[in-house]
């Protein structure tokens, strides 16, 4: 981390863009970036709800984290419109100077979550205020793939790849925690953490919490509780797998949107609802279930109208090249 902080020194400290897989650590490390660019200051944190106008008068309302020495949003908060909230922020915020004269940079940072998720709009105000506007704001953008990220951003940030934690660095960090807190860990209940967490610090820490409050001690059966919408969409599967009709098709749809209506983002619908389609069927149709998912990554209900008519053919033995 040293090697990019110490360019602040110069004044020449980049914007940057941290991308890896959900509970890696990017939040981690942008504040461990903060901390040593300002100080513990950006520790004292306040949370402000902004609003915007959209071009048709609609309100937009967004929550604000930031200290005297940075910002943080999270635009696509306000959907479609996020490219307001860029284009009346960020010039806010780019055109005041730093209010802490005694600060060590004489910029105030930005960060932005769920830079992956910002429209074409609002990317392409972004790439603009990125150039007009560097002498007093660097930008961090937060993603988990760069893939949706338009080439002139990822041209303009010194790009960090945040790669999942190894099985060896989340026992390390567990056994850290319980430390701290003061108990023991033993390790075979470390393992089935690390086993059921996927990869995802995040998810491994809240599980350890989790397991601590059912058993003190962490002693006998402990059973780790899985969150509410991946228990839904593992009913999902079963529902596709167990019956292919079009009333089943209907009843899946209602579910989907029930999971819609929480804010369960369709890519974790989907991913999470193929994984146990691909866990129930057999090894023969498991690669043409995860093909149909990739084509149909937005598409739920072609998805599941598909993968029920693979299975159902798979079922009477019929060869399905020829529709293809």
């Amino acid at each position: 981390m040293s090697l990019w902080v110490d360019q602040a020194s110069s004044g020449d400290f980049p914007h940057m863009l941290f991308y890896g897989p959900s509970g890696a650590g990017k939040k981690t490390r942008i504040t461990c970036t903060l901390k040593e660019l300002f100080g513990p200051g950006v520790e004292k944190l306040k949370i402000d709800q902004r609003v915007f106008l959209s071009p048709s008068r609609r309100k937009l309302e967004v929550n604000i984290v930031q200290s005297n020495f940075h910002i943080e949003i999270t635009p696509s908060e306000a959907g479609n419109y996020d490219r307001v909230v860029i284009q009346e922020l960020l010039k806010e915020i780019a055109q005041t100077q730093q209010v802490d004269l005694n600060a060590k940079q004489r910029f105030k940072v930005v960060i932005i979550n769920e830079a992956d998720s910002l429209s074409r709009d609002a990317q392409a105000a972004l790439r603009r205020t990125m150039e007009k506007f560097m002498s007093n704001m660097r930008i961090i953008l937060c993603a988990n793939s760069t893939s949706r990220l338009i080439a002139p951003i990822k041209s303009r940030c010194l790009l960090m790849r945040v790669a999942a934690p190894n099985a060896e660095d989340m026992q390390a960090v567990m056994q850290h925690v319980s430390k701290r807190v003061g108990f023991d860990l033993p390790p075979d209940v470390a393992s089935k953490i690390i086993d059921d967490s996927g990869g995802n610090l995040r998810k491994a820490i809240l599980c350890l919490e989790a397991l601590k409050m059912q058993s003190p001690d962490l002693s006998g059966v402990l059973t780790i509780a899985k969150p509410d919408w991946e228990t839904y969409c593992h009913k999902v599967a079963d529902l596709i797998i167990s019956e292919q009709s079009p009333a089943r098709i209907m009843e899946v749809r209602q579910k989907f949107y029930e999971l819609l209506s929480h804010c369960i983002p369709p890519a974790t619908i989907l991913k999470t609802v193929a994984d146990r389609v691909v866990e129930r069927v057999d090894d023969a149709i498991k690669a043409d279930v995860m093909h149909w998912a990739a084509v149909y990554i937005y598409h739920l209900e072609a998805w599941v109208v598909k993968v029920m008519s693979l299975y159902k053919h798979f079922f009477y033995g019929m060869d399905l090249t020829e529709f293809d």
